[in-house]
């Protein structure tokens, strides 16, 4: 019998990922594996854009808004979930817009730090507050170049957990991947029509109570500073319903990020190693996915 296949499917948000994924998984009788950075997060649904069917996938609602998670604990949980599903002989789709997460998977980094170093963080933070956003920006820069040009280098707190990672002392730990039938997909749709349709989702989103979403989510004790508050568009909620903002100026400056949350990750699509580009329409993109994994599967 010929191995279960394992297959990622990538693209910018608002692609139509989700729905790509789930078709196939139904097609395939596959299990869906979460690689959304912010969906692992409980409360916060729709800004994140979380599946309704949560119960077909796995690593969702994994935290509450103020626990950390990053990238080696992802790794350790869908490794886990994975070695399970060879046994098992189940097709596997992972699907998320947080590419980081897809390319340590699947290309099997080894150097990843499970936990911060508390004193580390209050060091960084220190600095933030004490030298400026502008003097970690350059350090970053200088060390990490690569990194630095990977990330919204004007949010301080990509900024102090990136110069985190580099500077970490944790544990380092390689995960090998089972023989799954292995393969990448990534939708990639034309830059215009995306910023239409990612405002018209912003519309969305807020017909389906995200303001409210957030409100919840306060009085619950969350806050700005929290990890999961980090999402696009939760900080901006905040800043309106304690009436810094307007609705409008809060509109527009989260579609803004948004789009240019979008076109980093078509960044970095064009530099991930062993990609398969599809063709961004639905129907197309399901024929071609379909077509590609039939033939890992006979």
């Amino acid at each position: 019998m010929s191995a279960p296949f394992l297959a990622a499917v990538m693209g910018p948000t608002g692609a139509g990922k989700s729905a790509l994924a789930e078709r196939l998984a139904e097609r395939f009788d596959a299990v869906l594996i979460n690689a959304d950075a912010f969906q692992v997060y409980r409360g916060m649904d729709i800004g994140t854009a979380k599946p309704t069917n949560r119960e077909r996938y796995r690593l969702l609602d994994l935290k509450n808004p103020d626990e950390s998670f990053g990238l080696g604990e992802f790794v350790r949980l869908a490794h886990a979930e994975l070695s399970q599903l060879f046994e098992q002989e189940r097709n596997v789709l992972v699907v998320g817009g947080t590419g980081l997460y897809i390319r340590a998977l699947f290309e099997e980094y080894d150097n990843m730090s499970e936990s911060a170093d508390p004193a580390l963080r209050q060091t960084l933070e220190a600095r933030l507050r004490d030298e400026g956003l502008a003097v970690l920006v350059a350090e970053l820069t200088r060390l990490a170049p690569e990194l630095s040009s990977g990330i919204d280098v004007r949010n301080p707190v990509r900024v102090t957990r990136a110069l985190e990672r580099l500077q970490s002392k944790g544990p380092i730990t390689r995960y090998e991947l089972p023989n799954f039938h292995k393969i990448k997909f990534a939708l990639a749709p034309d830059q215009a029509q995306l910023d239409v349709s990612l405002a018209t989702r912003h519309r969305v989103m807020v017909q389906n109570g995200w303001i409210q979403e957030v409100k919840s989510l306060l009085l619950a004790g969350y806050g700005p500073d929290d990890p999961g508050f980090r999402a696009i568009g939760y900080q901006e909620w905040v800043r309106h319903l304690k009436g810094d903002v307007g609705l409008e100026e809060a509109t527009a400056t989260m579609i803004a990020e948004t789009r240019r949350y979008a076109k980093r990750q078509r960044t970095w699509i064009r530099s991930e190693p062993n990609v398969t580009l599809i063709n961004p329409d639905a129907e197309n993109a399901y024929l071609e996915a379909e077509m590609q994994l039939q033939s890992l599967s006979v």
